[in-house]
């Protein structure tokens, strides 16, 4: 009956197709099979006696109390009109440089990304202020998609990011689980606050490699990447950087530097993140009663979103574990051939194509759980593997033709812009996502120099 776990993760996956809402997805079905299961006599219902524990985990889990602060602080700095004012200034700086429109919008994303960490609204929010002005002044369509989507999705990568908060969370446990399974009864855990250390070099390792392929392209193809006119340029341009780059910055440093330097949690400096943000819109004359509305509700939406997910995938994981489909996935990735190396490609192939019809919410609550134990116990470092799922999920969701970031951005586009050239566009940064991957993978001190030094 071990291949009723797989017919059973076969069954979520065409019922999330269907269009259902996920959690319920997950949750239905799971209930369905181990109904199913206890009918038939092979399906032991003392699993699902441990839902109410796993429920009062999830509710005391002071880690998880981040994401709703790190929401918050993403949506404030949304409303506060951080980007605008960024594009502009950074448009202007870089404004005499060929190509340098395009290099502002890869920063601004790289600061977005460690100012909100919300992948959607990054890519959406670039598409609405940058690719109009880009259009309009001479950027070929291809060039100017590939680099708003790729800049967008850095949300994925560069801590304060929502995906390593939760990754972070799940891969403590598997971490602790492969432990106990190889008789160590006194398990290390791995923190979030290790995590997005282990991220940072990474991420910034994909924003140079980004700017150089627009240097590039801005040498080899000059008509597709115009520089600004020269009567764009501002006299007060000094005071405009200091203004537009300072706070978000400290924001960063505050939170990010709290973290690594070891002084809070990473629940206690996204709530200095949330206040911060609401000082930066209050600093800007955004912060008033309805700002606060529409902060709050988008707020308590998203984390409700992913609470409910987190809950349908416990029942899933529960009913998923009551068919031995983790003895089956071990036995599986155990015995492919070339060992450890073998069953990580296989992994990050299946959560790769995965990343074309799930979101990165329901891959770290259902693949993760399930796959994680059995890599870290071959041994692999677990803030390396967290940092590969996460580099591997936001190449995911820019490759043609099913990425998220393409249908973010295509939804904000004009009419004008063709399916066709945001596919070509992005293709280049593809590319350079599948040569960050190999590079971690060669040298995976990448991602664990940092957290060793400081943890």
């Amino acid at each position: 009956m071990e291949w009723m776990a797989l017919l059973l993760f076969a069954c979520a996956i065409v019922v999330l197709l269907a269009g259902y809402p996920v959690a319920f997805s997950l949750a239905g079905t799971a209930l369905s099979f181990a109904v199913l299961g206890m009918l038939a006599g092979v399906f032991d219902e003392s699993y699902l006696e441990a839902l109410p524990n796993r429920l009062f985990g999830i509710m005391v889990n002071e880690t998880l109390v981040a994401v709703p602060l790190f929401v918050f602080m993403g949506v404030m700095l949304e409303r506060s009109r951080l980007a605008e004012d960024l594009l502009d200034t950074l448009s202007c700086l870089f404004g005499a440089v060929r190509g340098g429109l395009a290099m502002s919008v890869t920063l601004v994303g790289m600061l977005l990304a460690a100012s909100t960490g919300i992948v959607g609204a990054t890519v959406v929010t670039m598409g609405l202020l940058s690719l109009p002005t880009m259009l309009k002044r001479g950027y070929a369509p291809g060039i100017a998609t590939g680099t708003i989507c790729a800049a967008g999705t850095l949300g994925q990568i560069i801590p304060p990011s929502i995906i390593l908060v939760l990754l972070g969370d799940v891969l403590s446990t598997a971490y602790q689980q492969a432990q106990l399974s190889q008789g160590n009864f006194s398990p290390e855990t791995v923190s979030v606050g290790e995590l997005f250390a282990g991220a940072l070099l990474p991420g910034l390792l994909l924003v140079m490699l980004y700017l150089l392929w627009l240097i590039f392209l801005a040498i080899a193809r000059p008509q597709s990447m115009p520089a600004h006119p020269a009567e764009d340029a501002r006299t007060d341009l000094a005071s405009r950087v200091l203004k537009a780059l300072l706070p978000p910055l400290l924001l960063i440093l505050a939170v990010l530097g709290s973290i690594i330097g070891g002084f809070a949690t990473p629940t206690e400096a996204a709530a200095v993140g949330a206040v911060g943000a609401m000082l930066l819109a209050a600093a800007r004359g955004q912060l008033d009663r309805a700002c606060m509305r529409e902060v709050v509700h988008r707020t308590a939406r998203v984390t409700s979103m992913v609470f409910l997910i987190l809950i349908g995938a416990s029942v899933f994981s529960l009913v998923f574990r009551g068919y031995h489909g983790d003895e089956l996935v071990r036995s599986f990735l155990s015995g492919l051939p070339g060992g450890v190396f073998g069953a990580m490609l296989v992994v990050m192939l299946l959560m790769f194509l995965l990343g074309f019809v799930l979101d990165f919410i329901e891959i770290t609550f259902v693949v993760v759980p399930i796959v994680g134990p059995v890599l870290l116990a071959m041994g692999l470092d677990p803030i390396w593997l967290g940092v590969m799922i996460a580099i591997n999920l936001q190449t995911s969701f820019l490759t043609p033709p099913f990425g998220f970031a393409l249908f973010y951005l295509r939804g904000v586009a004009p009419a004008s812009v063709k399916t066709g050239d945001i596919y070509r566009g992005v293709i280049p940064f593809v590319a350079i996502q599948v040569l960050a991957i190999l590079i971690l993978a060669v040298w995976p001190e990448l991602a664990t120099w940092l957290p060793e030094q400081v943890y």
